[in-house]
């Protein structure tokens, strides 16, 4: 397993589920005329508390429930023994880091993150899945992208796939592959772009410069302050820390109701620029049986992302 560094490694599967705090969602991906489409989907509700995501503490709160509700959308996408998973955010510390000098063998390297990562992990050291990608390259160093774990939960998650008759060839986080969905997209930004992925236990926010990150910031959501004030914050951050040229498009995830379009209004105004919802359609077409409802589009977003992520990836 790695939460974000088997980009590069593990091919896009054929089938993507996600499995998040308050529903599971699982999708498939055909080829149509050299074009992807999204073949079929699934949602259902996961009951209230029977999984709270955790960076450090048992995510599965009722098992049963949890490994039902995926039984269930397994069995409508048809029975996939294989599966891409995507988990929550939440469960993943993400960091960004920059050496001056870069190791040659990939070994030296990862020990060398693992030490400079240790410094603000919750948890001890031995007990964490690291992985990491290269990102933006200086005069100054090379930057890397590290996700930070606790190896024990992303087992959890394994074990719920087990559990429902899959097996979890490759797990990511929800907004990486919100970012995968849009540069696998027509008209893929090229300059910098902000992404705003809302779920039920967090937001989440990254920056990007053209497909590398430079910015990621996850906030709970009953965590102080509004998530307005909080995407200005990081607005302001990235014009004063990181060389902000100004951002050429902002995207919102996760708000696909009438409550979250007063939400994208605020951020519109706060920012003063336009803030668009996540459209997966730009990557992979729906079926015409599928119709296109917001919150339906939010919640492809990451299955998308995740089934097109050999085709254009998160280059942090």
């Amino acid at each position: 397993m790695n939460p974000f560094g088997s980009v590069h490694e593990a091919p896009a599967p054929a089938v993507a589920v996600e499995i998040a705090a308050d529903h599971i969602a699982g999708a498939t991906l055909e080829w149509r005329g050299g074009q992807p489409v999204v073949g079929s989907y699934a949602i259902e509700p996961l009951a209230s508390g029977a999984l709270i995501p955790s960076l450090t503490n048992l995510n599965t709160q009722n098992r049963a429930t949890v490994a039902g509700t995926l039984t269930r959308v397994l069995e409508r996408i048809g029975k996939p023994k294989r599966v891409g998973l995507i988990v929550p955010d939440v469960v993943a510390k993400v960091s960004l880091v920059k050496f001056e000098k870069v190791p040659p063998r990939a070994q030296d390297l990862e020990q060398l993150i693992r030490w400079q990562v240790r410094k603000t992990a919750p948890f001890p050291i031995e007990e964490a899945q690291v992985a990491f990608v290269p990102g933006l390259a200086a005069s100054d160093g090379v930057e890397f992208v590290v996700a930070l774990s606790r190896r024990s939960i992303i087992e959890e998650y394994e074990a719920l796939c087990q559990d429902a008759g899959a097996h979890a060839g490759l797990v990511d986080l929800s907004t990486f592959n919100v970012v995968n969905a849009v540069l696998a997209g027509a008209s893929a930004p090229t300059a910098d772009w902000l992404v705003i992925n809302v779920a039920a236990d967090s937001s989440s926010i990254a920056i990007m410069r053209g497909a590398h990150m430079i910015f990621f910031r996850n906030r709970a959501a009953d965590a102080e302050g509004s998530l307005v004030d909080l995407v200005h914050q990081s607005a302001m951050y990235y014009e004063d820390r990181l060389q902000g040229a100004g951002l050429t498009r902002v995207i919102v995830a996760g708000i696909g109701s009438v409550e979250g379009e007063q939400t994208r209004r605020e951020l519109e105004q706060r920012l003063a620029t336009t803030v668009t919802p996540i459209d997966p359609r730009s990557a992979a077409a729906l079926t015409d049986r599928i119709a296109a409802a917001p919150a339906l589009l939010d919640t492809l977003a990451p299955l998308v992302g995740l089934l097109l992520r050999d085709r254009d990836v998160v280059r942090a």
